[in-house]
């Protein structure tokens, strides 16, 4: 199957399009990029050189692919790169920006969806089924693991990691590293409780859950997971908080006494 292309679009000659491509009025695509199958760009959409998108992404109105990092001291004769796998939501108005190293890439993996107006900043990571509310906006080189939500208005700081199956409150200001399967409120943000929600959605449950309800008392009272069960939850945990990051440690908790987190 040809791509379907509209008379007014302007497609670059050396973009690279895939089956199936569905491409609307005075859509923009620089080259080179490589954009899937079966990937629909809508009217007025941009997306700028060194792009590499996988299939079946839908990138809606006035959405921004590949711009230049906003980053003052980024040359831009730099050949940087956004690089985005399968089945992906950029509604209106969304911005990706590439990277600022000479070879090196903001990595956007499968099945996110990023609501109108949201940002991800140069060098971000993503991974896959995390869902941006409108505005949430992420400062250069965050990363993000799964099926992680972040409400509407979110501000993340630059150099944050936001583990998988964390909920962030919509308007929470994020300035620090945010850990696996917790919720966060906040400016400036703090952990409050675990995503029992997401975690059950996710599979997680029984007595998977339940370690995890351990791991978290004993990381609020700084305490050693050393002797809970290797579950593959914890296993991630314990892999996640010993990995090196430059934002010099976790968000702190709130007084939750009383309230419970399972």
């Amino acid at each position: 199957m040809t791509a379907n292309i509209h008379p007014t679009a302007f497609i670059a000659s050396d973009v690279k399009l895939g089956a199936g491509v569905s491409i609307g009025p005075y859509a923009v695509i620089e080259g080179p990029t490589e954009v899937g199958d079966g990937c629909r760009i809508e009217s007025h959409a941009v997306i700028y050189s060194f792009v590499r998108m996988g299939r079946n992404n839908h990138v809606c109105p006035h959405a921004v692919i590949g711009g230049l990092p906003q980053d003052l001291g980024f040359d831009p004769l730099l050949e940087t790169y956004v690089e985005i796998g399968d089945g992906n939501v950029f509604r209106e108005g969304v911005t990706v920006s590439r990277a600022t190293r000479k070879g090196g890439a903001t990595l956007i993996g499968a099945d996110n969806y990023l609501m109108n107006n949201s940002h991800v900043a140069h060098d971000c990571r993503l991974g896959n089924n995390n869902i941006f509310a409108s505005g949430a906006t992420l400062g250069g080189h965050v990363q993000v693991g799964d099926r992680v939500f972040f409400g509407g208005g979110v501000m993340v700081h630059q150099f944050c990691r936001i583990g998988s199956f964390a909920i962030l409150q919509g308007l929470a200001g994020i300035n620090k590293d945010v850990i696996p399967f917790t919720m966060v409120g906040g400016r400036p943000g703090k952990h409050y409780r675990l995503n029992l929600v997401g975690m059950r959605r996710g599979g997680i449950d029984g007595d998977r859950l339940k370690a995890v309800s351990i791991a978290y008392r004993r990381l609020r009272n700084k305490k050693s997971l050393d002797d809970l069960p290797d579950t593959p939850e914890l296993a991630y945990l314990r892999g996640w908080l010993t990995e090196e990051s430059k934002r010099h440690g976790t968000l702190s908790f709130v007084d939750i006494q009383g309230r419970g987190e399972d």
